[in-house]
C-alpha cells in the first residue's frame, strides 16, 4: 500500500469512487454529491494514486470500473455505513444540546454582566433556553436548583467541580453630583467623613476598614443593604459612597472612582461551579465553556 494512504486517508475520495461506481459517470457521480465533476475525478485520480491502482477505465460511454474496483467496493461500502452511523450518532449528541440550562448568579452579575454573553450565545446556541436565578446560596447546586453557579467564592464542596475564569476588581465610587455637593477626597482617612453605602450583614467592608487601621461601626454607612444592585443604585441616587465592582461602574459615566491609586481594595475571584455528576451534559457544557470564555473579558 503507497505510504501516503498509511499516513492519511480522506472519506472524500471514498465516497466519490462509490458514487462514480453507482452512477457509471464523473456527471452522475457529481450530481449525485453535489459536487463538480473536477473534483470527482480528482477524488478518483487521486484515490488511484494512493493505492498505486487502476480503478476506472474512461471510455465514450462513461466509467467502467474494473476488478479491481470491483474487488474494493465491498470494503468501501463497509466504510459507507461505519461513516453513516458516524454521522447519525453525532447528529444525536448534537441533539443532546436542546433543553434548558438554569444559572444561578449574584445580582451584578446577572443584571449586568449575563445578558450580553447570554444574548451572544443565544445566537451559537438557539436551541438552548436559559434560566437565570439571583442568588448568593451555592447549595442550589447541590440541591441541583440550578445546573451552572457564577460566584465569586470557590466553592470547597467535592461533589462540585469549579474553574477560576478572572478575578474582579473594585473601587470606592460616586456620583459626580454628590462629589460636587461633598467635595473632592484626598487621602484614605477623609472617607470617614462621608456618607458611607455598605452591606447589612457582611462584615467585608469593615474588616477591610479594620485592616487599614481605621476601625468603624456598622453605623458609619448611610445606606445598609446585602443587595449589591441597592447599593450600586444608591451610589447612581448620589446618595453617598459605595464599594462597587469596576465593571458595574462602568455603566454609568456619572459614576467615578474616589481616591485612585491611594485606595487598594483587594479583588475578588470569580468562578464558574458545576455539579460533578452533570457536567458530562454535552448541552451543560457547552453554556459552561461559553460562559469560561466569555466572561474574563467582561471582568
Amino acid at each position: 500500500m503507497n505510504s501516503d494512504l498509511k499516513a492519511g486517508f480522506d472519506w472524500r475520495l471514498v465516497r466519490s469512487f462509490l458514487a462514480a461506481l453507482d452512477r457509471g459517470s464523473l456527471l452522475g457521480a457529481s450530481r449525485t454529491l453535489h459536487a463538480s465533476q473536477p473534483t470527482v475525478g480528482r477524488h478518483i485520480a487521486e484515490l488511484e494514486s494512493q493505492l498505486g491502482v487502476v480503478l476506472f477505465e474512461r471510455t465514450g460511454r462513461g466509467l467502467v470500473p474494473t476488478a479491481t474496483a470491483l474487488q474494493l467496493a465491498d470494503a468501501a461500502r463497509g466504510m459507507e455505513a461505519g461513516a453513516l452511523q458516524l454521522a447519525r450518532t453525532l447528529s444525536g449528541v448534537q441533539s443532546q444540546t436542546a433543553g434548558t440550562v438554569r444559572i444561578t448568579a449574584s445580582a451584578p452579575v446577572a443584571v449586568q454582566l449575563l445578558p450580553p454573553v447570554l444574548a451572544a450565545m443565544r445566537q451559537v446556541l438557539p436551541d438552548i433556553q436559559i434560566e437565570l436565578v439571583s442568588s448568593n446560596q451555592v447549595s442550589n447546586l447541590l440541591r441541583r436548583e440550578a445546573d451552572i453557579a457564577v460566584r465569586m467564592v470557590r466553592p470547597d464542596q467535592s461533589s462540585l467541580i469549579a474553574r477560576k475564569i478572572g478575578d474582579v476588581s473594585l473601587g470606592a465610587y460616586a456620583h459626580r453630583s454628590y462629589l460636587a455637593r461633598r467635595g473632592p477626597l484626598r487621602k484614605v482617612t477623609d472617607l470617614l467623613q462621608h456618607e458611607l453605602i455598605g452591606s447589612d450583614s457582611d462584615p467585608a467592608i469593615l474588616q477591610g476598614f479594620a485592616a487599614m487601621g481605621y476601625p468603624v461601626a456598622r453605623e458609619a454607612f448611610a445606606l445598609r443593604s446585602d443587595d449589591l444592585i441597592v447599593q450600586w443604585q444608591a451610589v447612581r441616587a448620589g446618595l453617598g459612597i459605595g464599594f462597587i465592582a469596576d465593571y458595574l461602574a462602568r455603566a454609568d459615566a456619572d459614576v467615578v472612582r474616589v481616591l485612585p491609586g491611594l485606595l487598594k481594595i483587594p479583588t475578588l475571584p470569580m468562578w464558574l461551579a458545576v455539579h460533578r455528576e452533570i457536567r458530562g451534559s454535552q448541552r451543560i457544557r457547552s453554556v459552561f465553556d461559553h460562559l469560561a470564555e466569555a466572561l474574563p473579558h467582561l471582568i
